[in-house]
């Protein structure tokens, strides 16, 4: 399937349900797709479960989602930050969910929603209060605590380059969670800075194939 080459970010995020669980891209603003969250907030969505590696940064992108109060869950790995102002004063006045799950984890959870993966076990956490009410098992000797798969109804992300298929390019860092949130959500909307023709691509630099990716909006 060919994806779908959006004329604006509004029309990318169209459709968006309330009560969807979002997987947003980026790792503090490296790679979050900003203008696509922007459109978010202007679609209205809200009661929205938002998945993703911090709570928002300053004023803008996610934190500005938060503000909005459209977001009734977060689960991350770095909640709290210098500049997580937004999310700290909601959640102190108990107007926020927080899941608080391990970076690797966080990682591997969807990973293993794209990979058809019931469950894994995984060392992280044992012992703290993050295993508690999960289910352990000691393999070799070693405790683990069972993780559950994270799936989205939607991926927000971002990249650098796409072709008219869908195929997609990172930067450097902004790569991120990306490729793991593509395979892990029912529907992926991608933001670029510039679509380029079929074949335009080196088939070697293309990070997640546009089988996974159903929008694209260049911003």
């Amino acid at each position: 399937m060919t994806a779908v080459i959006c004329r604006t970010a509004a029309e990318a995020v169209a459709g968006i349900e309330d009560g969807s669980t979002v997987l947003v891209g980026g790792f503090g603003m490296a790679g979050m797709p900003v203008r696509l969250i922007d459109a978010l907030i202007e679609q209205g969505a809200r009661d929205l479960t938002v998945v993703s590696n911090n709570a928002g940064n300053g004023d803008t992108g996610l934190a500005a989602l938060l503000a909005k109060g459209r977001v009734r869950k977060v689960i991350c790995s770095f909640p709290r930050q210098s500049d997580s102002w937004v999310f700290d004063g909601l959640y102190r006045a108990g107007r926020i969910e927080l899941e608080v799950v391990p970076q690797g984890t966080l990682a591997e959870r969807m990973r293993a929603a794209g990979a058809g993966i019931g469950a894994f076990f995984s060392p992280t956490g044992v012992g703290t209060p993050l295993a508690e009410g999960k289910e352990t098992r000691v393999i070799d000797g070693r405790e683990y605590v069972l993780e559950h798969p994270i799936r989205g109804d939607v991926a927000l992300i971002g990249a650098h380059r796409a072709d008219r298929m869908g195929n997609l390019v990172y930067r450097k860092t902004a790569r991120n969670f990306g490729p793991v949130m593509a395979t892990a959500a029912a529907l992926v909307v991608c933001q670029v800075r510039e679509v380029v023709a079929a074949g335009e691509l080196d088939p070697e630099a293309v990070v997640t194939p546009g089988i996974y990716v159903d929008r694209v909006v260049a911003v």
